[in-house]
C-alpha cells in the first residue's frame, strides 16, 4: 500500500525527526499544531520519518477514521528529508523515488551561473 501513492490526494512529508512512539493522536496533534494543516482532511497521507531511517508511519483520514500505516524495512533506508521540521508537500514522482530510497530534497542543488561569471 505505501509504495504506490495514487489512491492519495495529496502527500505530505513531516521533514526533520518524529518519535514514532506517537500514535493516531499524537501524529495527528503534530499536523494539527506543529505544521497548522488539517489532520481531518480525506484522503491526505501525511508520512512521518524517526531517527532511525528504515520505518516510517503515515496517517489518513479516511472519512469515518483515521488510518495508522507502519512500513519497516528489512534492507536500507530512506533517504528522509532532515531539514527543519516542516511540512513538505511532495509529488507522485518525488513519492515514488522517497519510497526507492532516492533522495527527494537535494543538499547541493545545482545552482544556475551566468555566463559573466565564468571569465
Amino acid at each position: 500500500m505505501l509504495n504506490n501513492a495514487s489512491g492519495f490526494r495529496k502527500v505530505y512529508v513531516a521533514a526533520g525527526y518524529t518519535d514514532l512512539r506517537r500514535g493516531i493522536d499524537g501524529l495527528a496533534s503534530i499536523v494539527k499544531f506543529n505544521f497548522q494543516l488539517d489532520p481531518y482532511e480525506k484522503d491526505i497521507l501525511f508520512l512521518f520519518c524517526g531517527r532511525r531511517s528504515d520505518r516510517i508511519k503515515g496517517l489518513v483520514w479516511e472519512g469515518d477514521g483515521f488510518l495508522l500505516l507502519y512500513k519497516r524495512l528489512e534492507l536500507g533506508g530512506f533517504s528522509w528529508p532532515r531539514t527543519k521540521e516542516e511540512a513538505l508537500e511532495i509529488t507522485q514522482e518525488q513519492y515514488r523515488a522517497l519510497m526507492q530510497g532516492l533522495e527527494i530534497v537535494s543538499r547541493h542543488p545545482i545552482q544556475e551561473v551566468q555566463p559573466s561569471d565564468l571569465l
